[in-house]
């Protein structure tokens, strides 16, 4: 089940202190996603799928020295409705193939017949 957890963080007006929340709350297990949110983004949404919420808020902490936590809430999932496109059908397609440099030549043996070996006389 999916949660959206959110934390109120101080954070003193320094961004060093994002990177730490950051950093902190990626290395709970279950956590998806995080964004900062709320009046001068001092509040961090966290969203994940078997989050432990207290866990996280004693690890932040231990970071940045103030954090409370202020909801707990389930989220729904999305459910994408599919769209019918039309099928398209890929078309083989043969490309003639282009030589580059010298062209071929063809070498070939011309066997002459019999008959005209012996030109002279056909009765002897």
């Amino acid at each position: 089940m999916k949660q959206k957890v959110v934390i109120k963080v101080s954070f003193n007006g320094e961004n060093k202190y994002r990177t730490k929340v950051m950093q902190a709350a990626v290395g709970v297990p279950g956590v998806e996603s995080i964004a900062f949110g709320g009046e001068d983004s001092d509040q961090v949404e966290v969203i994940g799928d078997g989050l432990d919420s207290v866990n996280l808020t004693s690890i932040l902490r231990k970071k940045v020295k103030y954090a409370e936590l202020l909801s707990v809430s389930s989220v729904e999932e999305k459910k994408e409705e599919k769209v019918t496109e039309p099928e398209f059908r890929v078309q083989p397609m043969f490309w003639p193939t282009y030589q580059t440099g010298v062209p071929q030549c063809y070498c070939h043996t011309v066997v002459p017949n019999d008959h005209y070996r012996y030109e002279a006389c056909s009765i002897m």
